[in-house]
């Protein structure tokens, strides 16, 4: 009787333009029903039935309903889809081809074909594969995807890596090296400094050496010579290796691998600073006073090295304690080291009184067998000689960045602005609540920024300065000259990598072309090619997280089984629940409110506060020392869970 009725038909369009239409981001959960966040602050649920229709991360409209006093979205306009390429995972049902998408919040089958070339009849139960979103529900009444590649087989060891590779679109391999490389020409002349006493600091396993360095003490204080590899003198501009090398950006390193740049023998042999050969190199001359500040003036010119001695961190570092049988092989060499050790402590000192200084914080190192599997992990502390390398960088790449500022107004800068706008009264809001004495106004430039780091630095805990960090700005890579906030320095523009950077490729060059009398502007670079570079170097970090991620769970599963109870540091908390670093290994653990609690509903989980409560009495806090027990390792998901290591005592209510 009420099919097909026009006049109930009109109704319920009626009906439905009366209604309220929110916009937002859906947000899926595990267990199918989902949420419609509008702001910070402003969510709506949305019900399994009507999740069906829409993917996590889908940008959409929906109308706002009230049912059973509680309101809910219907899904209606989608605007843009939450993934349009994406690594899945096969699934047969039926004898038809599915695919799941390989996310936490993406559970349900997707009906897919392969591509023009790829068996279908060849895809077994579990592979991996990159698929790309034909049909959305919102629009065309399902979802459907074509396969565009196999990823890996269900049973392949390095399934991890190519999987991680595949989703941030990132290089499988090292570029063609088809090429006799021989020397560019160039107008420029190249000092020969092929007696002075060159040495290269890496770890034990690096062949990619792209830093020598050369020290004189002075009567004030010191000069420093800091040699680069010139991969520019056998990549010319524009030539095919160079747009390969601009499209990759960066070389990538994983575990166990990496995937340079550049090709191998460009990177690992012709470039690479290696002990005893003639290279060529961009080089800059610094002085440092007695004080450790670095002078305004730094010299920059091209030459010709041969390094004296190819040195490790741990030889270095060994000698310096006073650790170990190891000996410099001369006098010249250990009067380097020594001058370089006493540089990096007064230049450190420097920088912890006027700049910014990071908390030391170890390195972890996935040590792993022929098959991949992890056998264990390593913890590097950051010694002596690591710092010789870092102060020598940062002062070389402070000194980069006034002379093009100067010489140019362009390069590839490393940018970072501080503390967002758009936050400040939020900032200023929780630093008048702790008393922090500081002038708002001073808070935007570069001395007031310096001066609070380093104020929260000497507090008891790093609470506050966990706080007030998330009203920071992001740092990006920018065509423009300008401070760098997070180092406490006024420019910053990097140079010292041109083997694994492409912008330190582009500095080069223009440089070169300055020291050459010619026309830098031909050699100055896009504001699109910066974003490009701040996106690969955002991909190539969430690549890093990506496969750690995956390591640490499989190298954690047997933990859950026995037991074990980590000492942690709390990261972060959102509603859920809260995020811990183990301290032992670095793994990232969720401990989730219901682990925290059996009953939720005395606790409140507060990312505004940074704080979880108990009946409103700080429970958690951010940086925070607790112990936990990993209770699950889901590789699936590549997410471990934890409780706390002894129950939560808590009195009962009156």
């Amino acid at each position: 009787m009420f099919q097909n009725n026009p006049l109930l038909a009109q109704l319920k369009q009626q009906i439905r333009e009366t209604l309220p239409i929110k916009e937002g981001v859906v947000k899926g959960t595990s267990k199918g029903f989902g949420f419609l966040e509008v702001g910070e602050k402003e969510s709506y649920f949305i019900p399994p039935p009507h999740m069906k229709k829409v993917m996590h991360g889908d940008h959409i409209t929906a109308i706002l309903r009230t049912e059973n006093e509680r309101e809910m979205v219907e899904p209606e306009t989608l605007l843009e889809p939450g993934v349009t390429r994406f690594v899945a995972r096969v699934k047969w049902f039926r004898d038809r081809l599915n695919i799941v998408p390989d996310h936490p919040l993406m559970k349900d089958a997707i009906k897919a074909r392969p591509k023009k070339g790829i068996d279908e009849k060849s895809l077994k139960e579990g592979d991996w594969v990159l698929a790309e979103l034909t049909r959305h529900a919102l629009k065309d009444n399902g979802f459907f995807a074509n396969i565009v590649e196999v990823i890996a087989g269900v049973d392949d060891p390095i399934a991890p890596w190519w999987v991680v590779l595949a989703r941030n679109e990132l290089a499988k391999q090292a570029p063609e090296d088809t090429q006799d490389w021989q020397p560019i020409e160039e107008s420029i002349e190249r000092h020969d400094l092929t007696d002075v006493p060159f040495i290269t600091i890496d770890g034990e396993s690096t062949l990619d050496m792209d830093d020598a360095l050369s020290i004189k003490k002075l009567d004030n204080g010191w000069e420093l010579l800091v040699a680069i590899a010139d991969p520019t003198a056998y990549v010319a501009p524009n030539s095919v290796m160079d747009k390969v090398a601009a499209e990759r950006a960066f070389t990538v390193y994983l575990p166990g691998r990496n995937i340079p740049m550049l090709p191998r023998t460009l990177a690992d042999e012709l470039c690479s600073l290696q002990e005893g050969v003639e290279r060529p190199v961009l080089c800059a001359r610094l002085f440092i006073d007695q004080d450790g500040k670095v002078d305004d003036k730094a010299e920059f010119f091209a030459a010709t090295i041969r390094s004296q001695a190819r040195l490790t961190y741990d030889q270095v570092s060994d000698w310096i304690e006073g650790i170990g049988n190891w000996q410099p092989a001369n006098e010249i060499i250990a009067e380097q080291l020594t001058q370089l050790n006493a540089f990096t402590l007064v230049r450190s000192a420097w920088r912890t009184e006027h700049a910014i200084v990071f908390k030391d914080r170890p390195d972890y190192r996935f040590a792993l067998d022929e098959d991949s599997n992890v056998t264990a992990i390593l913890v590097d502390y950051r010694r002596i000689a690591n710092q010789m390398i870092e102060e020598s960088m940062i002062a070389a790449n402070l000194a980069c960045g006034n002379w093009l500022q100067e010489h140019a107004s362009t390069g590839i800068f490393n940018v970072h602005t501080g503390f967002d706008s758009e936050k400040m009264d939020g900032l200023l809001e929780l630093l008048a609540a702790h008393e922090a004495p500081f002038d708002p106004e001073t808070l935007t430039n570069l001395e007031g920024f310096c001066a609070l780091r380093r104020w929260l630095d000497q507090r008891e805990t790093s609470y506050l300065d966990s706080r007030t960090r998330r009203f920071q700005s992001f740092a990006a890579m920018s065509a423009q000259p300008g401070p760098h906030f997070g180092l406490g320095l006024n420019a910053y523009a990097t140079w010292t990598s041109p083997i694994r950077k492409y912008g330190d490729i582009i500095n080069h060059r223009l440089i070169k072309s300055i020291l050459a009398n010619q026309d830098h502007q031909s050699h100055a670079p896009s504001d699109e090619l910066a974003v490009h570079l701040s996106e690969q170097r955002r991909m190539h970090r969430r690549a890093e997280r990506d496969i750690a991620d995956w390591l640490y769970v499989r190298y954690l599963q047997p933990a859950v089984a026995e037991g074990k109870v980590f000492d942690a540091e709390v990261v972060d908390i959102g509603r859920g629940g809260v995020r811990l670093r183990l301290k032992e290994n670095g793994a990232g653990v969720f401990m989730p409110s219901s682990q925290i609690l059996a009953n939720r509903d005395r606790l409140e989980c507060s990312w505004d506060d940074g704080r979880v409560y108990l009946d409103k009495a700080p429970l958690y806090e951010l940086g925070q020392s607790v112990q936990v027990i990993i209770t699950e390792a889901i590789e699936d998901t590549r997410s471990l869970i934890a409780k706390p290591a002894e129950p939560i005592a808590v009195a009962t209510p009156e």
